[in-house]
């Protein structure tokens, strides 16, 4: 059996969880899977045999900043003592007046990294009103997590070039592309994103929406030491995504660095 660590999950707060998906529902067009609860997550991942998972939530406006963050810090917490090896990341607005001090308090809460989502944030990736984010994150050696890629028009805050602008003005960052570098812009990520040393990415949201052999030539040109698992919960669920990874073309070191060696290397699971 492997060992299984699930990057790039969403969980929110009982009361706000119907609304979250919700809005996911509307703003994709599509229809969410999971229920967007914590109890929902560690259900799926007992019955995957899953041994942990990355945590984060979006910031859609500054107000939020600190009330995601500390919701986070306290899913992650009550997951480890649920017996999970579970990663908590910040979420952070581009509008928040004080980066430094919010993400020293976020370490401080056991937060390990931030997570940006510019299409729902309204922000290209490189816009410099990020930069002094990136400058703290990369001197405190805290990787930024970002959602990647859109193939509608008016959503390209966070396609591939713009993230090869942010590699090159921060070479130290550790960064992680989600969605193997961009959603439904995988033929620019393909081309634009390999050879970086500072920049991973998951497979989350991805397996559904392009044949194996595509994937499986993704994985080469990335290195399947630079990718990680992941279910994009409550959007699929952990099961089908382990399903669709299972079908792919791949060694048995490959199986086991995307689903798990990578991740323990990156998260220092052990």
């Amino acid at each position: 059996m492997y060992r299984i660590f699930v990057t790039h999950t969403h969980t929110y707060p009982d009361a706000i969880a119907q609304r979250a998906c919700d809005s996911l529902c509307n703003f994709y067009e599509f229809t969410v899977e999971g229920n967007g609860t914590y109890i929902g997550l560690e259900k799926e991942a007992r019955e995957s045999h899953v041994e942990g998972f990355l945590i984060f939530s979006v910031a859609t406006n500054a107000r939020q900043v600190e009330k995601v963050n500390s919701a986070i810090a306290s899913l992650a917490e009550m997951s480890r003592s649920h017996g999970f090896k579970t990663i908590g990341y910040a979420g952070m607005h581009q509008d928040y007046p004080d980066f430094e001090k919010e993400i020293d308090r976020c370490i401080s809460i056991g937060l390990k990294g931030v997570k940006i989502h510019p299409d729902i944030q309204y922000i290209d990736i490189d816009n410099r009103k990020l930069f002094p984010l990136y400058e703290i994150l990369d001197a405190k050696n805290m990787p930024l997590y970002l959602h990647m890629g859109d193939n509608r028009p008016m959503y390209r805050y966070s396609e591939p070039a713009k993230l090869v602008n942010v590699l090159k003005a921060f070479p130290h960052l550790q960064v992680v592309a989600a969605h193997m570098g961009g959603y439904k812009a995988w033929g620019d990520a393909e081309i634009l994103l390999p050879g970086y040393d500072n920049l991973m990415f998951d497979l989350a949201s991805v397996l559904e929406y392009i044949t194996p052999e595509h994937a499986e030539r993704m994985i080469g040109k990335f290195g399947s030491d630079r990718i990680m698992f992941g279910s994009d919960y409550p959007v699929t669920s952990i099961d089908d995504e382990i399903k669709m990874f299972m079908r792919l073309n791949l060694t048995e070191k490959e199986r086991d660095n995307i689903l798990w060696n990578n991740a323990a290397r990156f998260y220092g699971l052990e």
